[in-house]
């Protein structure tokens, strides 16, 4: 199905998930506003650059996730945002600075600009199953984990589900149409030159490493 002539906004487009995502996009016609960290940084970009109608469709944008306003510019004009930008990081030294505020702050930051485009009918954040599937209930085979669930930052990653959870918040009280995407594990085929965290965790165990803070 063509979506020709439609314009839609990937943040964080040079991760693992985005890359695909626009990759996706870019078959299906739609022209794709990307943002990322440094548009001039080759070893991020030239894999999305590369993609099959990347030269007629494709727009790269430099975004900071900290700084209000900084995606005005790129949704203004677009039917849909997919937000994928979320910081990742395996050795964690601040939490608050390396994962809660990127996380938290981004993401209000993304919607808040959505919130002043009469044009985004629809926004597409990309959460982690680990928002809400850890709230103290048990996990038996019976259980049905859906959109009434939102996890206890005690049990779980508390980046993504204060995120999330702020989200849900604002897009109610804006009348934002939002969609939330729970991924567990992501691995498969790399578009990008540079390992994501996943694949790379996955290769450690397969060489038989250990993760940095496994004493055995």
């Amino acid at each position: 199905m063509s979506e020709q002539g439609k314009l839609v906004c990937v943040t964080g487009a040079s991760g693992y998930t985005a890359s695909w995502l626009v990759k996706l996009l870019l078959q299906r016609g739609y022209t794709v506003k990307a943002t990322v960290r440094d548009p001039n940084y080759p070893k991020k970009t030239e894999h999305l650059l590369a993609l099959e109608g990347a030269t007629e469709r494709l727009h790269l944008f430099k975004a900071n996730l900290l700084e209000e306003g900084s995606f005005e510019s790129v949704v203004d004009g677009c039917d849909a945002v997919f937000h994928t930008a979320s910081p990742v990081v395996l050795i964690v030294d601040n939490p608050q600075a390396q994962l809660i505020d990127p996380a938290l702050k981004g993401t209000m930051n993304v919607l808040r600009s959505c919130a002043k485009v009469p044009s985004v009918k629809r926004v597409a954040v990309t959460s982690s199953m680990a928002s809400v599937a850890f709230n103290g209930k048990p996990l038996a085979p019976y259980v049905l984990v859906d959109e009434s669930w939102l996890s206890d930052p005690v049990f779980c990653e508390k980046s993504k589900t204060l995120a999330e959870e702020a989200a849900w918040k604002f897009a109610k009280e804006n009348g934002i149409d939002m969609v939330t995407i729970h991924p567990g594990w992501v691995i498969g085929p790399l578009l990008q030159p540079t390992l994501n965290l996943s694949v790379e965790e996955v290769l450690k165990l397969l060489k038989g490493d250990t993760f940095p803070n496994n004493t055995h």
